[in-house]
């Protein structure tokens, strides 16, 4: 039936008895492969019938059911190894060489972890030591459940500020001011320990309902949903994030008093509050906070430059804190500059206590918002560590993981986590292997935390806003991407800059779902901009290119071959059927209203029997008038032999009426589906209807390059069915050229029922890949 060969012997033989410069040309012409193949044009009624046999598939749903759910002991380790990656990796744990490095690095992300803790639970409007719970039970539950050996789960800065914003919202200063006891004529003032109490009911329950968000998603494998949230958006989200935090951070690095907002507007309100009260800006606050911030810049800039000499990054955040907290308590800053402190740190862990569940209701959507963006941060890393260092993390298991972490957690009063890229790279930079330098780094918070976590109670709220501040840098660094995309990509600028703006502006929830409904609303766009074209023949091979677009790209006349790069389905099959009828310049409707126009001039011309009636019609192919003289006109005309002369000068009686041509030059059409991956009923019965339109004006429609799921999906919709059979689809363009120049009645001579019963046979051959058609099998080839 077909044959496909790989020529390299007796064409070298050849090759060798050349002239010298054609032998080198020879030569590279045989240095290309060779593709032979001669077949029969196949259509989809006998591919299917004669070709292609479907598996015997009969097991029944019950039986699939079955299969799922039988346990035996192989899928039970398979199970536990996946639920618990831990397994695969400890037992063979290469202590000599892996220790010391996962040692070191531990010790310097818990460096960094422990600041990071402090810093980052203001951002959450809680007191400082939540940060370091979030610091330690996360992280160590991560070493059992988690995927990726080099991120640093923990406390976030966007994160912790989508916190910070819901338990504002839910528990604003105005509703803790309370009058004194003594019942004097003075103002009510803020019970700061009721309200942080509420706060932190507020983050614990919705950092419960963060980690069964994620946990749920993990079980039911859904951990595609992050490729929703596309790098533009992400990008933009995280740099509108970094403008708030920055804004939420310059009243503690002026030390000044202002009420925290939320929702849409946040940032605006709080810069402006901030700038209100310049006037009672702090002075030794600022004085200190630019000192950290220039230090960390200094430090920062160092690691970076040194990065391949120093054995360890010189750790900035730690020393700003220790320096810090030295001077504030040696200079008593606090009770005589009136400069804030972190406060009371308890020491040791608190007691698991249930959430407060009834605050779920108001907390619902925000917790949606919190679980995705966590998971898509963390992934992110995750999966540019692995590939950098050239191993695997499951989607689906860093789910489970993040949702454990943030379930199990929140019973020991911590807020939701994921992984930071600044410890990540700590981590990574400073040689981690595994988890388990994630595991010292928790250890080490846990240190702090049950034996010296008082020592931290003088350190300046200044300087962990400097140690903020500073860590953001990265990401204001994104607006980098702004004249990069507009060079490479219009729409995902679009993107970029709608989630910057709307998160900036709305908030960072509502600034998250816009971002998302907008990058939906960009590929549906592009769906309803589809790239759409003629194809032509390219002489000597077997491809068909766009004609506007190639030189090369030649028509076979009669036939329009129908391209674009988008599949078929409710949203854009409109706009796929106009494209046809423009692209290929036959609109069935105009044909069929020319014929119409026509049949009523021959009708009238007949009935008032007026020899001097011409109709004269013009083909807009061939640019070519034609005059169509009525049957009277017609019989006299021949009679008197002047029908040759009909052509000639008119006399001035005579009435000409001009008509559209009513029979297309066009006789076949082909829809190339080589890009449509899926189409559904809407689209179905559009083409369907198109294919009855062009069949009334006698141009047939056939389809080329369809996958076999697509057909599948034809099948399941009944497509073939009425005008439509199997026989209309072609595996690819050229069978389909090939047939309908074969059975076109207007390019090829009628063929004998022997021939008929005869397949057309397609044949490429030599280097040049020259398709070429053959009457029947084993006959001469002739070009089409």
């Amino acid at each position: 039936m077909g044959e496909i060969s790989n020529s390299t012997g007796t064409e070298a033989v050849a090759a060798s008895a050349m002239q010298p410069e054609e032998a080198g040309a020879g030569e590279e012409a045989e240095s290309q492969p060779l593709y032979r193949i001669e077949r029969p044009v196949y259509d989809e009624a006998f591919i299917s019938s004669q070709l292609l046999n479907r598996k015997d598939n009969s097991t029944t749903l019950g039986q699939r059911l079955a299969q799922q759910l039988r346990c035996s002991s192989k899928r039970a380790k398979a199970a536990a190894l996946t639920f618990l990656p831990i397994l695969t990796w400890l037992p063979s744990y290469p202590v000599k060489q892996y220790l010391f490095s996962d040692v070191v690095s531990g010790l310097s992300t818990g460096v960094v972890q422990l600041p990071q803790g402090l810093a980052y639970a203001m951002l959450a409007a809680v007191p400082p030591v939540y940060g370091l719970y979030s610091s330690f039970y996360p992280v160590l539950l991560y070493t059992f459940f988690g995927t990726s050996r080099h991120i640093s789960v923990g406390t976030f800065a966007v994160i912790s500020l989508m916190i910070g914003a819901v338990a504002v919202r839910e528990a604003p200063d105005s509703m803790f001011y309370v009058l004194p006891a003594n019942g004097s004529n003075v103002s009510a003032v803020l019970d700061v320990e009721a309200r942080d109490a509420r706060r932190v009911q507020v983050a614990v329950v919705l950092t419960t309902l963060v980690g069964i968000i994620q946990l749920a998603l993990g079980l039911l494998r859904f951990g595609f949903v992050a490729i929703y949230l596309t790098e533009p958006l992400v990008r933009g989200f995280t740099t509108a994030a970094a403008v708030h935090v920055v804004v939420s951070q310059l009243k503690y690095l002026l030390g000044v008093k202002t009420q925290r907002f939320s929702g849409p507007l946040a940032a605006i309100y709080s810069a402006t509050a901030v700038l209100s009260h310049i006037a009672s800006t702090n002075v030794p606050t600022v004085i200190m906070g630019l000192v950290c911030i220039v230090f960390l810049y200094a430090v920062k800039d160092l690691n970076q430059r040194f990065k391949k000499k120093l054995p360890i990054p010189i750790p900035g955040e730690i020393i700003v804190v220790i320096v810090s907290t030295g001077v504030s308590y040696g200079l008593s800053l606090s009770e005589d500059y009136k400069v804030e402190v972190v406060g009371k740190i308890p020491t040791g862990l608190l007691p698991p206590t249930a959430p407060e569940f009834s605050l779920l209701p108001s907390l619902v959507t925000d917790s949606f918002a919190v679980a995705i963006v966590g998971f898509s941060m963390g992934i992110s890393l995750a999966k540019t560590f692995a590939l950098k260092h050239g191993y695997s993390v499951d989607g689906n298991q860093e789910l489970i993981a993040l949702g454990l972490c943030n379930f199990i957690s929140s019973f020991f009063q911590t807020f939701a986590i994921t992984c930071s890229m600044s410890r990540s790279l700590v981590q990574e930079s400073t040689g981690g292997k595994t988890q388990i330098a994630g595991l010292l780094a928790s250890l080490m918070v846990l240190l702090v935390v049950v034996a010296i976590g008082f020592v931290f109670q003088p350190l300046p709220q200044t300087a962990l806003a400097a140690i903020i501040m500073v860590n953001l840098l990265g990401m204001f660094k994104q607006f980098a991407d702004i004249p990069a995309l507009w060079r490479t990509s219009k729409i995902e600028l679009a993107i970029w800059l709608v989630a910057f703006v709307a998160s900036v502006l709305l908030g960072l929830d509502y600034g998250l779902l816009v971002a998302i409904s907008f990058a939906i609303l960009s590929v549906i766009y592009r769906t309803q901009r589809p790239k759409s074209a003629i194809l032509g023949h390219v002489p000597g091979t077997g491809l068909y290119c766009d004609v506007d677009e190639y030189e090369e790209a030649a028509e076979y006349e009669g036939i329009k071959i129908f391209y674009s790069n988008a599949s078929v389905y409710f949203v854009n099959s409109d706009l796929y059927v106009s494209a046809l009828k423009q692209k290929t310049g036959v609109d069935p409707e105009a044909l069929q209203a020319a014929r119409k126009t026509q049949k009523k001039v021959m009708e009238k011309a007949k009935s008032t029997k007026n020899p001097s009636l011409k109709l004269c019609g013009t083909d807009k192919q061939q640019e070519v008038s034609h005059e169509v003289l009525s049957y009277e006109a017609a019989a006299e005309a021949h009679g008197n032999g002047q029908l040759g002369e009909s052509g000639g000068g008119r006399s001035h009686s005579e009435e000409a009426v001009f008509l559209e041509p009513a029979v297309s030059a066009v006789h076949s059409i082909i829809l190339d589906w080589t890009p449509c991956s899926f189409i559904d009923s809407v689209g179905a019965k559009a083409i369907k209807q198109v294919i009855k339109e062009y069949r009334a004006v006698d141009v047939q429609v056939v389809l080329a390059g369809c996958s076999r799921s697509l057909l599948c999906e034809l099948d399941t919709l009944q497509f073939f069915s009425g005008v439509v059979s199997t026989s209309m689809v072609f595996p690819t363009i050229h069978d389909a050229v090939l047939r309908c120049l074969r059975s076109n009645p207007r390019t090829a001579a009628a063929p004998t029922d022997e021939a008929a019963r005869r397949q057309p046979a397609l044949s490429t051959e030599g280097n040049s890949g020259d398709l070429t058609r053959k009457a029947d099998v084993g006959a001469p080839s002739a070009e089409p």
